[in-house]
């Protein structure tokens, strides 16, 4: 049996190599797609498919958030370099403003250094593959400990969901019960209200009844749309019990397993069993919320 995921989650790792320490965080909540987003330092951005391959083994769906931050040890292994076009930008933009509002004076170092990007620290190009390993250590245990937190909230949900299913059942029992009676009770009640209308003396036309009595009873048999609904909560409990990235697949069996519950509510004036078909209803929305999440 495989685990169900929730798309809801939080994952950290960090890797030491002596000469660097990495460390990636990653934010995962609910999205119809695999949406991923990356936020590294500049000198890192080669390695964003190599960030997305290693989610993308991992996670189907959901909004990832991906922050990388990196702290050099060894000072060796790192070269500072000046942007210079940069910087230069930046002090003419600052010129441009001191002249508009009459200020005197040029920009000093100081002011120019601390803008971002003007000093960039890069790695040494014959460290990137040693680079690259360090990454992908911090990576692989931050997704280890994002799918453990996405497999702890599977859990709840899936709980959750069978807890709503086991209710589900039981509230269609009392339909299925109830079903049974409902062509009787119209007989009743259409017996009682033509007497009413016409008077207790009046001879009933036993064949004009009967009529009727079938003809209502074709319109009101609900017992094709139980069957029906039946067997989408025994997919759906299969689908539970299957794992795996379901979430799709459990929304359109609800989509279908709503639809015979409409249909059940539209075909019965049983005050009864409308009542139940709405407590039915409240537990199918609350099991749609939930199914939001997994993946």
């Amino acid at each position: 049996m495989a685990n169900i995921f929730s798309m809801t989650g939080y994952g950290k790792g960090e890797h030491n190599d002596g000469k660097r320490s990495i460390t990636a965080e990653i934010k995962a909540i609910n999205n119809r797609y695999c949406d991923i987003n990356i936020k590294t330092p500049k000198h890192l951005r080669f390695f964003e498919d190599n960030i997305r391959k290693i989610l993308k083994n991992s996670i189907q769906r959901g909004r990832i958030d991906v922050y990388i931050n990196i702290d050099y040890i060894s000072e060796s292994d790192t070269v500072i370099l000046p942007n210079l076009a940069l910087a230069k930008q930046y002090k003419d933009a600052i010129d441009i403003i001191k002249q508009e509002l009459g200020m005197n004076g040029s920009p000093s170092l100081d002011t120019i250094i601390r803008f971002q990007d003007v000093l960039i620290a890069k790695e040494d190009d014959a460290d990137g593959d040693e680079l690259y390993i360090c990454l992908e250590n911090a990576m692989n245990e931050a997704v280890k400990n994002l799918l453990s937190m996405r497999v702890k909230e599977g859990i709840q949900l899936k709980s959750d969901i069978s807890l709503s299913m086991v209710k589900i059942l039981e509230l269609m029992g009392v339909i299925y019960e109830n079903s049974n009676t409902i062509v009787e009770d119209y007989k009743t009640k259409f017996e009682d209200r033509i007497k009413e209308l016409l008077g207790s003396t009046h001879e009933l036309d036993e064949n004009r009844l009967y009529n009727e009595i079938v003809i209502y009873a074709d319109k009101s048999d609900i017992n094709e749309e139980i069957v029906r609904f039946n067997s989408h909560m025994a997919q759906l409990s299969d689908a539970l019990e299957s794992g795996g990235a379901i979430g799709r697949k459990l929304d359109f069996i609800l989509q279908e397993a709503n639809r015979e519950i409409n249909t059940i509510g539209s075909k019965v004036s049983n005050l009864d069993i409308i009542q139940v078909v709405i407590e039915i209803k409240n537990h199918l929305e609350k099991i749609r919320e939930q199914v939001q999440n997994i993946e």
